[in-house]
């Protein structure tokens, strides 16, 4: 069995990971963590040292994951990919073709640090932006996946 996990290294990418772990475990499948790194989406001049500095960050976490998982026995291996991550999961989910998508729900819970209120109402903003404007990322993959898509939810603390 072939899963590909959808993982940024969020707090609710590492919840979807420990789900694949619990669920799947007996099944021993190949794992394919794929990390999409977004533009910016900016033409300051800063916005190159932001994009390294996020896809270094994202990379190494991504990597961690997949390490954390080959301790824990699973083939894993890790996809990078750069652009929209609606359309850069879907294209890596028709060309490497998996038995099953997993991705975590999104949640208005955002990972800790110092900004931790600003985020949240930021976040907030954006999700409803999107379900007005194009949709979620899982509604996007749910639609037009080729494989079967399970969403973890992210409520639970």
């Amino acid at each position: 069995m072939h899963v590909m996990l959808a993982y940024d290294n969020s707090r609710n990418a590492r919840i979807a990971l420990d789900a694949v772990r619990e669920l799947l475990s007996a099944l021993t499948p190949k794992i394919t963590l794929i990390s999409v790194v977004e533009d910016v989406g900016s033409a300051t001049a800063g916005v190159d040292e932001l994009f390294t500095a996020q896809y270094n960050e994202q990379k190494a976490g991504t990597e961690a994951a997949a390490a954390e998982l080959a301790e824990a026995g699973f083939n894993a291996s890790v996809l990078i990919a750069e652009g929209d991550a609606r359309k850069m999961i879907l294209r890596a989910v028709e060309e490497r073709k998996p038995d099953l998508l997993v991705m975590a729900r999104h949640s208005y819970k955002p990972d800790p640090g110092p900004l931790n209120f600003i985020t949240r109402k930021l976040d907030a903003l954006v999700e409803e932006f999107d379900h007005m404007t194009f949709g979620s990322t899982s509604a996007f993959l749910a639609r037009r996946a080729p494989c079967p898509l399970l969403i973890i939810p992210t409520h639970a603390e």
